[in-house]
């Protein structure tokens, strides 16, 4: 097998979550263009419409228009997907939530409902693809979103650091509950992200000085989407077939000040 043939995703059936834009978006152009037929999930049906037009080959690919907060739906999802499809052999987990507000104005509620989009939904589409029936025989990959806020922590975002934390140590776990299965699960943490929903919003409210002092904290400048996406292909390929429990860093050195 060549080095070029480690990457190819040819013939993968890959579900991604969250893929109506950002970083989750990007993922599943990246996929199918490295051969993946890509299962897209999210809850906006025109968004995922404008996702699949940017995709290749998109007769091979499907929308599937689900809220991932619905747990008791998950695994009839990815029934309905391998029925048609076939099995699994990758997951994107993309869907995600943040809140800024100081700990003062958190309620109980908020961190209950963050938690529920950001760490159980990815869990219970994991529990749920690891079963024999789901995951493809050779094997799966599985890749959560998390974040640089998930080690490093800021002000005004307990909420979504503790979801990301729980995120990036759970897949630990899992990694090792699940390795004598064939799969592999990663985490993979990004710092900044142009063009993505959760930076447009939060710099809207920044002055041009702390625009200045955001991107001085990156000391490649802020990413793009396909800097995450390339690091997803790479995990779920065979190039990282001795890759699990890892937290993949792609910040741009932020994390290294």
């Amino acid at each position: 097998m060549t080095s070029q043939d480690l990457f190819s995703l040819a013939n993968h059936n890959i579900i991604i979550t969250g893929a109506s834009s950002g970083i989750g978006r990007e993922c599943a152009v990246s996929c199918s263009k490295r051969g993946a037929n890509v299962f897209l999930i999210a809850r906006n049906n025109e968004r995922l419409a404008e996702t699949l037009s940017m995709m290749e080959n998109n007769i091979n690919h499907q929308i599937i228009v689900f809220d991932v907060v619905d747990f008791d739906e998950i695994e009839g999802i990815i029934r309905s997907i391998v029925a048609v499809h076939g099995k699994i052999s990758g997951f994107i987990h993309c869907a995600g939530s943040e809140l800024i507000l100081p700990t003062i104005s958190m309620k109980a509620t908020y961190y209950q409902e963050m938690y529920n989009v950001n760490v159980v939904s990815a869990f219970e589409f994991a529990k749920q693809i690891a079963k024999k029936k789901y995951c493809s025989d050779n094997g799966c990959s599985m890749v959560f979103i998390a974040s640089v806020m998930g080690t490093l922590g800021q002000i005004a975002h307990v909420s979504y650091c503790a979801t990301k934390g729980a995120l990036i140590a759970g897949s630990k776990a899992l990694a090792l509950e699940y390795a004598p299965k064939g799969i592999r699960i990663n985490t993979v943490s990004p710092a900044q992200i142009e063009n993505t929903a959760m930076t447009d919003n939060m710099l809207a409210k920044m002055s041009d000085k702390n625009k200045m002092d955001i991107l001085s904290m990156h000391p490649l400048g802020l990413g793009n989407t396909q800097d995450v996406a390339s690091a997803c292909i790479y995990l779920l390929s065979d190039a990282a077939r001795w890759i699990t429990g890892t937290n993949l860093i792609v910040d741009g050195g932020y994390s290294t000040r």
